[in-house]
């Protein structure tokens, strides 16, 4: 492109019926830079926070495996990706003067030549979103923990460590660090576990018996002694994981002890007994409950929020198992199932099955009015799908 004069940046101008006075002086001849091709380069939106991050040194890192939509993470949040197409055309100009710096610049000359060194149609935004972290439990399912002299053992191939678990979780370090705290997973020589169910009874058993027979209050429960008691019978590591687990630690003149934590106990307690009946009659549960809970527990069907339903239709009621993590993480399938298993909720049975779809700041209301239809059932609001279940 040949070079213009100012006399043909005026011609051009008047052609386009603009008057040179309402524009700024200087006048940007812009020719395509020998490379100068689209797709060599991606843009990505960031938000301030995400952007000081990166001048600061700190990386972010696309994850999600072939058949997953990738997502961004910083060291302790998710985003998804999503390509967001412009009407314009953006130009990459290197050495570009904004209106501003060249009005501070009195000798910026009339005419500047640029040359454009790639453009794009479209960018990458960034939205926040819930981590994906129902596959870290999944994944680590494939093989439970079920103690030290399991045979199976000796020939595990899924095991995982935290950078396997980096590198297949659509999450940040710290919500993957976070959720292993949550699901109550323990490291065993360097790879993350979840113990088995049975055999996590099995710990929990010795501690509350132990507990029982040397008669320590729930709240004071001393770790020393618990090692030097159990010790014989499980892995130190295990009676203390369960410890961790099941109570909170604090420290009193020197020495660790553990607030033992009720709801928790009565919770894993009331699964134990659910997972062998497909539905129990809810009074007789309820008996049987209390009377498997250590000495000095009381049992509340609040400690089951998200674990189990009770069936106040059938006659008598009865309760079964609904985990909620068993649910699907996509909210649109989450609600499917959820009509699936019960055609009509109302707000206090759905919540606990609903709750850890909320996004940032928003409410379980929200979401119903989203993927739910409401009416009134014998004065009771109701909510039922919004699409016919197949």
């Amino acid at each position: 492109a040949a070079m213009r004069s100012r006399a043909e940046v005026d011609a051009t101008l008047q052609t386009a019926k603009l008057k040179p006075a309402e524009l700024l002086p200087a006048v940007h001849c812009l020719s395509f830079g020998p490379q100068a091709g689209g797709g060599e380069c991606c843009l990505l939106q960031l938000e301030p926070g995400l952007c000081a991050e990166l001048e600061a040194g700190h990386s972010l890192v696309i994850r999600g495996e072939k058949d997953e939509h990738a997502v961004l993470c910083s060291k302790d949040k998710t985003y998804d990706m999503k390509i967001a197409d412009t009407s314009n055309m953006l130009l990459f100009v290197p050495g570009c003067k904004t209106p501003e710096e060249l009005n501070a610049d009195p000798a910026s000359c009339n005419i500047i030549h640029s040359q454009i060194a790639g453009f794009s149609k479209n960018y990458w935004e960034l939205r926040r979103c819930r981590p994906k972290l129902k596959k870290l439990r999944k994944l680590l399912m494939e093989d439970p923990y079920d103690g030290p002299d399991s045979q199976k053992d000796q020939t595990l191939t899924s095991k995982y460590t935290t950078e396997d678990l980096l590198s297949l979780i659509q999450a940040s370090e710290e919500e993957i660090l976070h959720q292993l705290q949550v699901i109550d997973a323990c490291k065993i020589q360097g790879y993350w576990r979840i113990l088995h169910f049975d055999y996590e009874m099995k710990l929990l058993n010795h501690v509350t018996q132990l507990i029982d027979s040397e008669s320590w209050p729930l709240s004071k429960v001393p770790l020393c002694a618990c090692l030097e008691e159990l010790g014989s019978l499980e892995p130190r590591e295990m009676i203390e994981h369960i410890l961790v687990s099941y109570g909170r630690k604090y420290v009193d003149a020197g020495e660790v002890f553990f607030e033992m934590r009720e709801d928790k106990i009565c919770r894993a307690i009331a699964q134990m007994l659910l997972q062998n009946a497909v539905k129990f009659n809810l009074s007789e549960f309820e008996e049987v409950w209390q009377q498997s809970v250590p000495e000095g527990m009381t049992t509340r069907l609040d400690q089951l929020q998200g674990l189990a339903l009770v069936d106040k239709s059938s006659r008598p009621e009865t309760i079964f198992l609904l985990k909620v993590e068993d649910l699907p993480e996509d909210n649109q399938e989450r609600f499917n199932s959820l009509f699936g298993i019960r055609e009509k909720w109302t707000e206090v049975d759905i919540t606990p099955y609903i709750q850890d779809l909320c996004a940032e700041k928003q409410t379980v209301g929200a979401l119903l009015t989203k993927y739910a239809r409401s009416s009134m059932l014998n004065g009771v609001k109701v909510y039922n799908s919004r699409r016919p279940i197949s």
